[in-house]
């Protein structure tokens, strides 16, 4: 039996946020507790996929990553699919009109970006963590294309020795004995077999999915009322996202779990309607609620520049969550802080009552969430320079630093360290009167101003810089 804090926990994780849980029969709860009470030693595997076209995660991001923070504490094994080949293709989730494609160089940088993130929040020691790309099966030993210097080696038995025959790099010989060498799902799989989909495989999975199942889907509904083309790869894009759910199935033994954002619902369903056709325990899927962005409007994204990166220094953070509409501050405790949800509903009657100035619970919600990604000493610190900046209007003690060039130009810096959003952006700021000098109390508005000694601004009503020339 589950002890009762056991218990709270759970029905915290399938409540607090969630938005639908799909696990008929209650499989995976039960699953979940079984383990938590001793009586299950099997390792239960959680899917979480990312096609990394951004290299930033954002806090709404950090909504599912901290569900899964919760998982590992459960027990659970985290494994983070990095959809570095279907990325390629880009999910249309939410969109009208065709994604670009993203190059690989790209993709990869944004994955190590990714990964150096995360840990902000999930454990990663290999018994609760793994990660793998979905290239590792989407690809074929012919799609390499290896540097003709390259050295590979085939190992043969010649009178009862083993040597070691040079192989051409680009030979099929020679691509295969790479192609298996490199692939991550051998460190995971102890069958010692690599799995790979072929077109074989990909039409056969195709045979047990109907064009009108996969054009129910709403966002495609849309394109088609609405005109815009409906390419071929897009639909496919479900498919191949559940075929990667049969495939780390395949791999670890088992995929128990596979969580997301509401928009991701349909992909996720296609999964389990894969691993189902090819005799495997379908996945339960947990869809979370959306993060709206400090806008209030859409959804939390890099591209609306309504998001709050969690490697954003401590005082944005701080900044950018007071920014947001009073209507959100109970939505964002919930789902972006670990405040208990009986003192988030007291903070929520005290609001509703006049008890507390809306104001007020932001200032605390903002010291939570900067807690969590840069410490409290930080949070602390972001509080007393936002009450100096804004409401006694004075400058931060600590601003941000950078190097430069003696003689360098004030836009050239500005703008790589994106501080304004370009030199054009520059010249209206210095136009409007909005780079002043504070110790000075000089307004910059010549847009070829050279910084020659240590010089500390403030760029429009929110930004503060000190620059120190080398």
């Amino acid at each position: 039996m589950l002890k009762n804090k056991n218990r709270q926990e759970v029905d915290d994780f399938f409540t607090r946020g969630v938005r639908d849980v799909i696990d008929p029969d209650g499989a995976f709860k039960r699953k979940l507790e079984s383990v938590l009470d001793g009586q299950n030693k099997r390792e239960i595997i959680v899917k979480w996929g990312v096609d990394p076209t951004s290299p930033d995660i954002h806090i709404g991001h950090a909504v599912v990553l901290r569900k899964l923070r919760q998982l590992q504490e459960f027990g659970c094994k985290i494994v983070f699919l990095v959809g570095d080949f279907t990325s390629l293709i880009g999910d249309p989730t939410g969109k009208n009109v065709t994604r670009p494609e993203i190059e690989q160089k790209v993709v990869e940088e944004n994955m190590n970006t990714y990964l150096k993130q995360i840990e902000k929040i999930l454990r990663t020691e290999k018994e609760v963590f793994s990660w793998i790309r979905n290239s590792d099966w989407f690809t074929s030993p012919t799609d390499l294309n290896l540097p003709e210097t390259y050295k590979v080696n085939l190992e043969v038995n010649q009178n009862n020795q083993k040597i070691n025959v040079p192989i051409a790099p680009n030979s099929f010989v020679g691509k295969a004995i790479v192609f298996e060498k490199t692939r991550m799902q051998l460190s995971e799989n102890t069958k010692n077999k690599v799995a790979v989909v072929t077109l074989k495989n990909f039409l056969w999975f195709l045979k047990k999915l109907t064009h009108a199942r996969l054009i129910e889907r709403d966002m495609f509904q849309e394109r088609i009322r609405s005109g815009r083309e409906l390419y071929m790869h897009e639909l496919a894009y479900p498919i191949l996202q559940g075929i990667d759910s049969h495939i780390i199935s395949e791999i670890y033994g088992s995929c128990d779990l596979e969580v997301g954002g509401s928009d991701q619902t349909f992909n996720m369903l296609c999964g389990r309607e894969i691993m189902k056709n090819n005799g495997q325990e379908p996945q339960a899927v947990i869809t979370f609620e959306l993060l709206e962005g400090t806008d209030g409007k859409e959804k939390m994204s890099k591209s609306l520049n309504n998001y709050i990166g969690i490697n954003e220094p401590a005082e944005e953070i701080f900044g950018k969550t007071m920014s947001i509409p009073d209507t959100l501050i109970i939505k964002y405790f919930n789902l972006c802080t670990y405040t208990p949800r009986q003192e988030i509903e007291e903070i929520e009657e005290k609001i509703n009552s006049g008890k507390i100035n809306p104001r007020d619970a932001k200032m605390r919600l903002a010291k939570e969430i900067v807690s969590i990604y840069h410490g409290s000493s930080s949070a602390e610190e972001s509080e007393k320079n936002f009450l100096k900046v804004f409401q006694k209007k004075e400058a931060p003690d600590n601003p941000e630093e950078l190097g430069a060039e003696t003689d360098e130009f004030l836009s050239e810096i500005l703008t790589k360290n994106k501080f304004v959003k370009s030199k054009s952006d520059f010249q209206r700021l210095a136009r409007a009167g909005a780079i002043e000098n504070v110790e000075t109390g000089e307004k910059i508005t010549d847009r070829f101003f050279k910084i020659k000694e240590k010089t500390y601004l403030k760029i429009g009503k929110k930004k503060f810089v000190r620059i120190n020339p080398r």
